[in-house]
């Protein structure tokens, strides 16, 4: 047996690093979080940049008169008009377009196809039944759909790990009380509630993070729990006990350190649960409020649209993709922190 001066963190690290499928999806994963957070600059239909008659204007971040570039009206410039285009073009003027000149809301008046129309040299990806990019659609809707996984899991997490080490740490009376409360919380019925609440509050990512939040704990927290239990028996902690160190040192010190490998192998699934979550509710037309990207309400449109094939076939490119990434993360994170398989 071999002996290394590495910390157990580095050596996890390293076993997860060897997972090739695991490490290569965490890093296409990390540069399509990326990519997505710069969609204003990958997709938009406001130049990056404009000249103008010796003027530099930059319209991704303020808006613009159409008499600014030789309109005729007051109202903000649509830069996909071909007059504006064409004014943009001349005497020695230029703009600087993203690479697809489309915002997750442009509705371009100026199509050559009805809507859907199919991919073309304009839209990369085809439009939807309202006329929107769909790339534009996936680009945003896929940061909304990761961005609203990420404070679900994190919201989460953090109740998971509170209630699951209260019962596990303290035990009898406590950890009883907490298993009816679960019991009887888990037992209501949860998409009921989210049509009452649908109806009654304006729908808002911020209402779906606060209902899915309140039930999406229990499943974590029942692993911690048994952390806790498991490890406060230990000789440590009684050590720790008999010295006069405090319950909160003891939780936050000694037997939270040591029981979070539950709860960090278990984040890429309980993130790929979030996206499922959130894309079954916009299916359904409970999720986001109407305009906002979403993958689920593509997928709603392409069942509506059975001929606009390219709605549905990107759609569930995007959504498959995702999960997969995470899915593989999750595998392979489970087998870094698996101490069966420490390096020998």
């Amino acid at each position: 047996m071999t002996f290394s001066s590495q910390t157990p963190s580095a050596r996890a690290w390293q076993r997860f690093r060897r997972n090739r499928l695991g490490f290569w999806s965490l890093v296409v994963f990390c540069t399509l979080v990326v990519l997505s957070l710069l969609a204003e600059v990958i997709s938009n239909d406001r130049p990056l940049l404009v000249s103008y008659e010796g003027e530099l204007y930059v319209p991704i971040v303020r808006d613009y008169s159409e008499k600014t570039f030789g309109g005729d009206f007051d109202t903000h410039t649509d830069y996909l008009d071909p007059f504006i285009r064409k004014q943009l073009s001349s005497n020695g003027n230029w703009a600087l377009f993203a690479p697809n000149p489309y915002g997750p809301k442009t509705l371009n008046y100026f199509a050559k196809a009805p809507n859907p129309s199919g991919p073309s040299a304009d839209n990369w990806l085809g439009t939807d039944d309202r006329g929107r990019d769909l790339l534009a659609q996936l680009i945003y809707g896929f940061r909304v759909s990761v961005l609203f996984a990420l404070a679900l899991t994190l919201v989460g997490t953090v109740l998971g790990i509170v209630t699951g080490a209260i019962q596990g740490f303290f035990g009898g009376k406590t950890d009883l009380a907490f298993q009816r409360f679960i019991e009887i919380w888990g037992s209501m019925p949860e998409l009921y509630l989210l049509i009452i609440f649908s109806a009654v509050f304006a729908p808002s990512l911020a209402l779906l993070l606060v209902l899915l939040s309140l039930f999406g704990w229990m499943g974590l927290s029942d692993y911690v729990r048994a952390e806790f239990l498991r490890n406060r028996q230990l000789d440590y902690v009684r050590a720790a006990r008999s010295l006069g160190v405090s319950n909160w040192h003891i939780i936050t010190r000694h037997l939270l350190p040591n029981s979070l490998t539950p709860v960090v192998t278990f984040l890429p699934f309980r993130m790929s649960g979030a996206i499922l979550a959130l894309t079954s509710l916009d299916f359904l037309g409970l999720g986001v409020p109407p305009g906002t990207p979403s993958l689920g309400e593509l997928l709603s449109q392409g069942k509506n649209n059975i001929d606009a094939w390219w709605i549905s076939l990107f759609t569930f490119a995007v959504l498959v993709i995702t999960l997969l990434l995470l899915t593989f993360m999750g595998d392979a994170l489970r087998d870094a922190l698996d101490p069966r398989k420490a390096d020998k």
